[in-house]
């Protein structure tokens, strides 16, 4: 079974308060509309639960008119630029260097580049030849989870490799100036840019190792979330009965998985939940409190940065890893993502 040695975050360039993200929205954007789209954007900013987020490029940019062409561009560079900056500052906390690495996974969903950023990390940082590679692309916010299974994976079949995650997410490249659906403005008030990096492995540290891992899948939902390719860039597609559908299979997410480890919610004591937004945590946290548990760490990442969509779940394992965190003691985690699925983890400190 693989450990998690680190974990490394790093936001993105310009970060904004809420406050001077929608007075600049106006300015920019809004004031170019109907009043009951602006009224509806500023509320679902005011009341999203997030105090700031950054962004790959400065508000005005953001906001501004920008071919995908150009916005794709931007975000190939920032992609690797962040992910070489991740990268080094994981493998620095992990006293390691790139040449040590067996498997580079790189996730990312918010813009195309072939050949996928690991590529370049794998040039760029020097690592060694017959290092694999594996691009995540089409997860969503589940994407940080699926690399942390699919690495899983990997150490069990390769018990002495050492595999990196990096995960990269740019959703202010993808505004829509023309797309004044509800989904869009919600997507607006919710995601933001940031980058994580994960380093897995065997140690003989105190560690979260990965004991158990599952994937649940939705019957007939792919409409639920995902992004639709238009001439414009990503159009985000974010049905509104995302929150229902969650609270809905929640018993069969949850509850079968702790079963099958022969753990109860009780046992568990730290748990990470993706927070999604504020309907899909506050759901959370009230189905969550019937056992007592807080997913306190988790509303505290979304409040801090925003919804990074994959990014954001590694930002929330960073905040467990800096905790005093007793040998024997239990993580959960969880994140939703296109498909439409629930991915869990069960960790252990050992």
């Amino acid at each position: 079974m693989s450990k998690i040695i680190t974990v490394a975050t790093q936001e993105a360039k310009y970060r904004y308060e809420t406050p001077e993200i929608i007075e600049n929205m106006d300015k920019l954007w809004l004031s170019k509309l109907d009043e009951d789209t602006r009224r509806t954007a500023i509320l679902l900013l005011k009341s999203s639960q997030i105090d700031s987020r950054a962004s790959v490029l400065p508000i005005d940019q953001v906001f501004g008119d920008m071919d995908f062409e150009t916005r794709n561009g931007i975000y190939e560079k920032a992609t690797v630029e962040l992910g070489k900056s991740v990268l080094q500052k994981a493998l620095t906390q992990a006293g390691l260097e790139p040449r040590d690495l067996d498997v580079i996974i790189s996730v990312s969903c918010t813009g195309f580049m072939i050949p996928s950023m690991d590529a370049y990390l794998v040039d760029d940082m020097g690592m060694r030849g017959d290092i694999l590679r594996l691009p995540v692309t089409e997860m969503g916010c589940a994407g940080g989870t699926s690399a942390l299974i699919y690495a899983n994976q990997f150490i069990k079949a390769n018990p002495k490799a050492k595999v990196a995650i990096v995960s990269v997410e740019t959703p202010s490249l993808t505004f829509q100036s023309t797309d004044l659906s509800m989904e869009n403005l919600v997507s607006i008030a919710l995601f933001a840019d940031g980058a994580s990096c994960a380093i897995l492995g065997n140690t003989d540290e105190l560690r979260p190792q990965i004991i158990d891992t599952d994937m649940y899948h939705f019957p007939k939902s792919t409409h639920l979330m995902g992004y639709k390719l238009k001439n414009t860039g990503l159009k985000i597609v974010l049905d509104r009965d995302v929150p229902d559908a969650i609270n809905g299979h929640f018993p069969k997410i949850f509850l079968p998985f702790l079963d099958r480890n022969r753990l109860t919610p009780g046992q568990i004591q730290n748990y990470m939940f993706h927070p999604g937004g504020k309907k899909i945590i506050n759901r959370t946290e009230e189905y969550i409190s019937k056992f007592q548990k807080d997913i306190s760490d988790s509303k505290s990442v979304l409040r801090e940065h925003g919804n990074m969509s994959s990014s954001t779940i590694l930002f929330i394992l960073e905040k467990f890893m800096a905790k005093n965190i007793s040998a024997g003691d239990y993580g959960y985690m969880l994140a939703f993502g296109p498909g439409f699925m629930a991915q869990s983890l069960l960790l252990q400190w050992r």
